[in-house]
């Protein structure tokens, strides 16, 4: 099945250097592709493209944070029972590390707890709560991560059972309001950045800690590689204050302390270098893996252990449940590609909802990732149980949210919620039918047409001869990119194959492509799934730096190709 074309959306003039390769008082790719993004001139530029710490703001401007620092100081002084309760991604597990490293600093020893994905669900359930009390003595004081905002009716049995809670989050409010707990610190309740993922908001409260009370010994900056993983994995905003965070995290990280993340870069072959690619594509995965195989303690196990030895057999068993991961993943794709060639018209259905008894729920969001970035549909995909209970989740397309879809089928749920481009929810089988005709009729009518055909938005025109390792170090001085500082998209005309492609496994394919006089190493992952047309062709492709054996040089990476025009 054929999904639609990509309609390339080129932005401006082709880019020209002079020739020096330089233009003003920044280099000549900075200055155009900064126009091209509207980003901040002159002082605001250099802060931009050389973010330092100095330039974090106040902790204390995110609202209730004083109160949550005087809870925890209470906590300390008291010597209380304290757990951390963290959700079981990247996220979850990284802010409950950090904050496992900042109470450790202050003399606590705080237990920490995370709910199992395949019969607990996410957050503050009541299954997972029940569990948690059982495991452990009752806590004075539970700190959830990631995860409470929204949990009204489970911290109202919590704070009835004489336990204070303080949620450290970043999830969107819920209708029903703020849940009582002593301080909620969530930006989104006013104050702060609101762009912040949950262990982001955990080094916020680090830093109000330190500010309030300082203690020897301890750094807050080597929590910064934990805050780069959590920000670039959970896929929020590159700007601002994340930028920041993530650019001194990735700079520590090839020489960071921690034996997990050291053994983790080396088991993922990132070879001493780090970047948000990296990061999203090697350390994140992994983590995110033993969640999905329901072993979420393993990843912060990881995290936590000062143990190289048992750091390189913790990160291996990762490596190990990523292997299965991407075999669960692949047989779902594959059978979700055989109903949507029975059932599914990529030009007149506006959504995609999937759903099977055979299907891993830890799998599914992945899964429903690539399908939405491949047919351009908002999408969710289910795993039903043998109760007939699906959980699935949702990814979705600029313009529409999927928070308030669900809000809108909310009749055939049994729970939803997260964030506008993705979320999860609860369905039962027979429901499902009522729910993509109803989630289909809120994206027909929340939309335009324009808004559902797939676009791609390239930066600027180059030619291979103005691809050189000096534009690639003027080009990553606008690294980090993620959401909201997006990794530019280059395009060039008339290129030619100079040798047949190269299949690799995963139906990746590897080039070596040719225009004029000047050669050019490619990568265009899933190339062979795509029907490729006779050249000269157009290409659309970010660039990348390839360290192997010893030696540097530019890669790109192939993001689409089209006959030349």
């Amino acid at each position: 099945m054929r999904a639609l074309p990509a309609d390339w959306i080129l932005h401006g003039d082709p880019f020209h250097t002079n020739g020096n390769g330089r233009a003003h008082a920044f280099p000549a790719i900075l200055e155009h592709l900064i126009l091209q993004r509207g980003l901040p001139a002159g002082d605001d530029l250099e802060g931009f493209l050389r973010p330092k710490l100095r330039d974090l703001s106040d902790p204390f401007e995110i609202g209730e944070m004083r109160e949550a620092v005087t809870r925890i100081l209470g906590a300390v002084d008291r010597g209380e029972h304290v757990c951390l309760y963290g959700d079981y991604d990247v996220d979850g597990v990284t802010s409950i590390a950090v904050m496992r490293r900042l109470l450790h600093a202050y003399g606590l020893e705080p237990r920490h707890f995370i709910p199992r994905r395949s019969n607990e669900g996410y957050g503050l359930s009541k299954a997972a709560l029940e569990r948690c009390m059982q495991e452990g003595p009752k806590p004075d004081l539970l700190i959830a991560v990631d995860c409470g905002t929204v949990s009204v009716d489970e911290i109202a049995a919590l704070r009835a059972d004489g336990v204070d809670v303080i949620v450290v989050d970043h999830h969107e409010p819920s209708p029903r309001g703020r849940p009582d707990v002593i301080a909620l610190v969530n930006p989104k309740f006013g104050g702060g950045p609101t762009y912040l993922c949950a262990a982001g908001v955990c080094f916020k409260l680090a830093h109000a800690m330190v500010k309030e009370r300082s203690v020897p010994g301890f750094d807050l900056k080597e929590l910064l590689e934990l805050v780069a993983v959590a920000t670039i994995a959970d896929i929020v905003p590159m700007i601002g204050e994340n930028r920041i965070l993530v650019r001194h995290g990735l700079k520590r990280l090839p020489l960071t302390l921690n034996p997990g993340l050291q053994a983790l870069q080396e088991v993922s072959g990132m070879n001493g270098k780090a970047t948000s690619m990296d990061v999203g594509f090697r350390i994140g995965p992994r983590l995110n893996a033993a969640g999905r195989m329901d072993v979420p303690e393993d990843a912060l196990a990881t995290l936590l252990t000062d143990c190289k030895r048992l750091a390189r057999a913790l990160a291996e068993k990762l490596d190990d449940y990523n292997k299965r991961r991407q075999t669960h993943e692949n047989q779902i794709r594959r059978e979700a590609m055989e109903m949507l060639s029975s059932s599914f018209d990529p030009v007149l259905d506006p959504v995609i909802v999937l759903g099977s008894r055979a299907w891993h729920p830890g799998v599914v969001g992945i899964v429903a990732s690539r399908l939405m970035r491949q047919f351009h549909k908002p999408t969710f995909v289910v795993a039903i149980d043998e109760e007939g209970v699906g959980k699935g989740s949702g990814r979705s397309i600029e313009g529409v949210s999927l928070v308030q879809a669900i809000h809108a089928c909310r009749g055939h749920l049994l729970a939803g919620g997260g964030h506008d481009m993705a979320a999860g929810l609860s369905i039962t089988e027979d429901r499902m039918d009522a729910f993509r005709s109803d989630f289909a009729d809120y994206v027909l009518q929340n939309t335009v047409p324009e808004q559902r055909l797939p676009k791609l938005r390239v930066d600027a025109e180059i030619t291979f001869d103005q691809l050189s390792l000096e534009f690639l170090a003027d080009y990553e001085l606008l690294q980090p990119f993620g959401n909201g500082n997006p990794q530019p998209i280059f395009m060039a005309r008339g290129v030619h194959l100079s040798r047949p492609p190269v299949h690799m496994k995963n139906q990746h394919l590897r080039l070596n492509l040719r225009q004029g006089y000047h050669e050019q190493d490619a990568v265009f992952f899933g190339g062979g799934e795509v029907a490729l047309p006779d050249p000269p062709w157009d290409i659309a492709f970010t660039i990348d730096r390839n360290c192997f054996r010893g030696r540097t040089t530019l890669q790109i990476i192939l993001q689409d190709v089209r006959a030349s025009k």
